[in-house]
């Protein structure tokens, strides 16, 4: 196979069949000098010369010559599947060019083998989320984001058309684990960070729509670190009717906890395994599985920790020794069956039947007992950086038993229609979900032998002055068993159509969700609520010199309640809580240009978000806790920008720059910062090689997010606390020299059995900037002060990494 070095290249491939489909092998495929030809299973792949007019022939023995132009953008793959006659004459020239679907859709596309390479402590399509403007996230240790102010259970993901949900119950990102999509299975991913279409489901922020590989040949991928490993093992039939991929990952962020300032015993396992298959019963009907089971336990013993802070002329040091230990499983379950009918060339359908099963638990019991100090800062004297006097000294309890077993099933019917440049989709979905919840958590703080009450309770203890004789209460003490079931019945209808006005070119896209939800359960009110979702874009390509695209979305979006969203602070289940609303428009421009005689597109989208029915939360790491009330209303609007291109000569790379503010009304009281209120955001995606060694190859993934609000203590009133964290900033690079690639195979030799392999040094954090998401506080009884205390991420970490393939 020949291919084009590091030029501005465009890949074409696909499966040439006969007139009673049956795959050809040995099809002679060339353009100009560039040539290949098809596998046993009729399979090839092609790269060719970007943006401008390439022809391609396509020639066997025993069939008619088929001649194909083609015309794609640089970085594009297109699936070309021709039919081969032995009767018919030669196929007219036809001209394609590369679509521009996703950009008049504001949809960004990513390619997987970019999100495969680009480092990150938990490196996957989330880290390259992370480089997009209007998405942000301030915890490297957590694959969960927020979009344009919007929180982390407000975006949708889905695999191959199928809804994907996330555990409930994880608090911090180092319990988190694994994120569900498996990168080595990736073949396309899509992303809209607002302003998507009728057919996505009832959300208020995002976007994620990934779609899984349908094999095409054998072959073995593998993917290992000292952070842990990746194995897939794809193939197709010799009849190529069954295809299938299966991954199995393994991760243990060891290497990343072990290097934080707390000294702990951590034994993680998270670890999964995958699978998609596709069964093509006849050339109308394919039938398709998704698969996935996965195992999180996450076993945490933390023993001593010692944090500085204060400023010079007056540091400052906590010193923590605890007792106890934290037991956490996450187990679940995903299976999906989709059936697709291709009932002809213009109408397709889709039965979709799924089942996710989640049985997590929380177990702890941790005592902390602290001492608070003043540091020894005399540079010089043998006893510096010591603790020599102690202002507060006390120890904190926290215990739990969080149980949950959630199982949600969905059936679904989807449908698209094209007629005369129209297209039409719908679906119907009915999902019913069975929640069985136990949360147990109690907190006792003692300082100086005095047992600390709850916040704003009566009366007050007024120890060691005055006597108190009431009952000693924990600081804080949630208790619940709840059983909820809810139905839900979705559906929606839209209309999409490609037309002109005068000389420019146009799309138009509107639709319309309904959604209808009930909840049930022991000891729960029933309560049953209906919504309606109108939506709508339009995009304009005028024909200026410029190549210039313009395009507006708007519409109403709903967020119906999920479990999470119904639990109140207390645990108690409120069935009347009602959608959150949230009115959208979106103005959108991309302009493409060349400048170094290399492509570039600068990507620009203003946004406004108008939101009422709001049910207010607090954040606290990943953990997200609603009032289950809606009783504020809020606003968000910002700028977000995107230039990517090929700085370097066959590489894309991305600077990101975004814009957000969004506030909250509760009670009527005025507006304040929402939690998730990141005025400023900085990106860039940055990929290069040495020119006299292109084998040598450098990532370079750099973050930089303005302060969230937070680090309060969690009984705060937020308006009387508006302070905000640090700065988040971070920089990750990643070193990679290539062995084998496409452009380098071996005949002989122990390189032979190699399609790819590589070697890396990956840096995380590499300017050990200390940043940090939540704070610890601890009172001194005598004084009534309490102190801040930054709970830090992980600092700078050195990780090996070899991939590989068969």
């Amino acid at each position: 196979m020949t291919f084009v070095g590091h030029s501005q290249t465009a890949i074409i491939k696909g499966i040439i069949l006969d007139t009673n489909n049956q795959p050809i092998a040995n099809v002679s495929i060339k353009a100009g000098t560039i040539g290949t030809e098809t596998n046993d299973n009729g399979f090839y792949i092609l790269n060719i010369p970007s943006n401008k007019d390439v022809s391609i022939e396509f020639t066997h023995l025993s069939h008619k010559k088929i001649i194909s132009t083609f015309n794609l953008k640089n970085g594009e793959t297109l699936e070309f599947n021709p039919v081969m006659s032995l009767s018919i004459e030669q196929i007219a020239t036809v001209v394609i060019t590369g679509k521009s679907q996703n950009t008049v859709e504001g949809i960004t596309t990513l390619n997987p083998e970019t999100i495969r390479k680009i480092p990150g402590a938990n490196a996957g399509v989330e880290n390259l989320l992370m480089t997009l403007p209007g998405v942000s996230n301030n915890n490297e240790l957590s694959t969960q984001y927020a979009v344009r102010g919007g929180n982390f259970d407000e975006n949708l993901v889905y695999v191959n058309g199928i809804e994907i949900y996330r555990p409930f119950l994880v608090r911090s990102g180092q319990q988190e684990g694994l994120s569900f999509v498996n990168t080595d299975l990736v073949e396309n991913v899509e992303f809209s960070a607002g302003g998507f279409q009728a057919k996505y489901g009832d959300k208020l922020s995002s976007v994620l729509d990934i779609t899984y590989k349908t094999p095409y040949q054998s072959e073995i991928n593998a993917d290992l670190s000292l952070l842990g490993g990746s194995v897939s093992i794809e193939g197709v039939s010799k009849d190529s009717k069954l295809s299938g991929i299966v991954g199995i990952r393994y991760r243990n962020n060891s290497l990343l906890v072990n290097a934080k300032e707390t000294q702990t015993n951590y034994d993680p396992t998270f670890s999964d395994v995958q699978t998609y298959l596709t069964y093509k019963f006849t050339n109308k009907f394919h039938l398709s599985f998704l698969g996935n089971a996965s195992l999180n336990k996450y076993n945490y013993q933390p023993q001593a920790r010692q944090t500085n802070f204060g400023t010079l002329s007056d540091p400052m040091a906590l010193i923590i020794y605890y007792e106890g230990e934290e037991k956490d499983q996450y187990q679940t379950l995903f299976g999906a069956f989709k059936g697709t009918y291709f009932a002809n060339n213009n109408l397709t359908m889709h039965l979709i039947a799924s089942t996710y099963h989640t049985t997590e638990e929380e177990h702890f019991d941790i005592l902390a007992q602290y001492n608070l100090g003043e540091v020894n800062s005399n540079i010089g004297d043998e006893n510096f950086g010591d603790v020599e006097f102690s202002e507060g000294i006390g120890s904190q309890l926290n215990h739990g038993r969080n149980d949950l077993d959630a199982l949600i099933t969905n059936i679904e019917h989807k449908g698209q229609y094209n007629i005369n440049h129209n297209q039409i989709e719908w679906s119907v979905k009915y999902t019913h979900e069975d929640i069985r919840d136990r949360l147990v958590e109690w907190e006792v703080i003692d300082s100086a032998g005095f047992s600390i009450r709850p916040p704003k309770t009566t009366p007050i203890n007024e120890q060691p002055y005055v006597s108190y004789s009431g009952p000693i209460e924990p600081f804080q003490n949630v208790r619940a068993t709840n059983k909820a079931q809810i139905n839900r019945i979705q559906a929606y209808t839209q209309w999409s159509k490609r037309s002109t006005i005068g000389t420019s070119d146009v799309w138009y896209n509107a639709g319309v969700r309904v959604h209808n939800w009930m909840v049930t359960g022991d000891n729960i009110s029933s309560s049953n609520q209906t919504v309606f979702s109108p939506r709508a874009q339009f995009a304009i390509k005028p024909s200026w010199k410029k190549d210039m695209l313009f395009r507006i979305a708007t519409g109403i979006y709903y967020q119906p309640p999920f479990y999470k969203e119904l639990r109140d602070s207390t645990a108690t289940v409120q069935p009347n809580v009602k959608a959150q609303k949230s009115f959208h428009v979106v103005l959108g421009n991309d302009y493409s240009f060349k400048m170094w005689d290399r492509p570039f597109k600068l990507t620009t989208e203003a946004y406004y978000k108008n939101l009422t029915n709001v049910n207010p939360y607090t954040l606290e790491n990943v953990r997200i806790r609603y009032r289950a009330d809606n009783n504020a209303k809020a606003y968000a609007y910002g700028l977000d920008m995107r230039l990517n291109g090929e700085f370097v000569p066959g590489t894309e790379s991305w600077f990101s720059f975004g814009y957000l503010k969004t506030e909250e009304n509760i009670d009527n009281k005025g507006y304040i910062a929402r939690p998730t209120d990141q005025r400023l955001k900085f990106a860039a995606l940055f990929q290069d090689y040495v020119p006299n060694i292109p084998s040598m190859k450098m990532y370079l993934n750099l973050v930089y997010n303005t302060g969230l609000p937070g680090g309060s203590p969690s009984y705060a009133d937020p308006y009387e606390y508006q302070n905000r964290l640090p700065a988040y900033k971070r920089a990750d690079l990643g070193l990679q020299f290539v062995l084998v690639d496409e452009n380098k195979q071996f005949k002989s030799g122990w390189k032979k059995p190699f399609k790819e392999l590589s070697f890396g040094f990956e840096i995380f954090n590499m300017f050990d900037v200390q940043n940090s998401i939540t704070n610890t506080w601890v009172r001194d009884v005598y004084t009534k002060r309490q102190y801040s205390i930054p709970n830090y991420l992980t600092p700078r970490v050195f990780n090996v990494r070899t991939t590989m393939k068969f």
